[in-house]
């Protein structure tokens, strides 16, 4: 069913990708986010459970209270972006699984307490967010994930009254060469890899 990307497709989204410190004075539209979180939203995850929320920081306002919660170089480059996403973990994510997972609703009891769905919410949430990242290449986009933030504060000042827990946030926009690092090491397949 699926054919190998083209190598200049596989240069966008991996090899010639990189994370940006800091990005051209270009806006980033609503549409692009919808185009985003449409791609994002076909990425696999467990029992199609989709925990991840995205809070989109567009506003000067928004930014920069999401910077004043942030640390050292982190809070100037998320006020300087054009978009910065913060990445939750809703870890009532199973209140959806009936509608989501409709074959087996009886899922939503697979994930017992708030205890036990963080795990599952963290990882999942997680894998989003990289789909996230891979999306927003897709379309030409570039981005600048980091953690370097207080999560508690965060998710009081964004997720206040819900179960949605912070994961990492993330810069995005038309990114500035000039504020990228040279590429760091990327090791071989037998330094970090076994086949068994």
């Amino acid at each position: 069913m699926g054919q190998p990307l083209s190598t200049e497709a596989l240069d966008t989204i991996f090899n010639s990708a990189r994370t940006y410190n800091g990005y051209l004075d270009k806006p980033v539209s609503e549409d692009q986010l919808h185009q985003i979180w449409e791609l994002t939203k076909m990425g696999p995850t467990s029992a199609n459970m989709l925990p991840a929320r995205f809070v989109w920081c567009v506003s000067q306002e928004s930014k920069d209270k999401l910077a004043a919660l942030s640390s050292g170089a982190n809070g100037p480059k998320i006020q300087a972006a054009p978009v910065t996403v913060i990445i939750g973990s809703d870890i009532n994510f199973n209140d959806h699984i009936p509608d989501l997972f409709p074959h087996a609703p009886e899922a939503k009891d697979w994930f017992g307490d708030a205890a036990a769905r963080e795990l599952p919410a963290l990882r999942n949430s997680s894998l989003q967010g990289g789909y996230f990242i891979i999306a927003a290449r897709a379309l030409g986009l570039d981005t600048g994930p980091m953690s370097g933030f207080d999560n508690a504060a965060v998710d009081e000042a964004f997720f206040a009254g819900t179960a949605i827990k912070s994961n990492f946030i993330c810069t995005l926009g038309y990114g500035d060469p000039s504020t990228i690092f040279g590429r760091l090491p990327r090791p071989g397949f037998d330094r970090f890899n076994s086949v068994v």
